[in-house]
């Protein structure tokens, strides 16, 4: 069995992760996060949170977020769109991991 199928990139699956993330590191309730969801003006995240968010998202999924891509990354939805536009749908974090796209 690929240990990497359970992180095999689907926008449900990446906003599940993100959703239990935020919820556990800011003890809230997962149902009231949506891909809406602001960071800092819905949830109240600082940057020590917002910080560990990328840090999740690195490690699971292998992309590579700057301190500049990460300040436009506003709502749980654009960081899900970051991460699928990063590495791509159906891809594994086992193989790729690297560049971001070169739009």
């Amino acid at each position: 069995m690929d240990p990497s199928s359970s992180t095999e990139l689907d926008r449900p699956r990446i906003v599940a992760l993100i959703r239990s993330h935020l919820a556990d590191e800011l003890e809230l309730d997962p149902a009231a996060i949506t891909e809406e969801t602001r960071f800092r003006e819905d949830l109240d995240a600082d940057s020590l949170d917002l910080y560990t968010l990328v840090q999740e998202l690195e490690d699971t999924y292998g992309v590579q977020m700057s301190d500049e891509e990460a300040a436009k990354i506003l709502t749980v939805g654009q960081a899900v769109d970051f991460v699928l536009a990063t590495v791509g749908p159906g891809a594994r974090t086992s193989t790729t991991a690297t560049q971001g796209p070169e739009e």
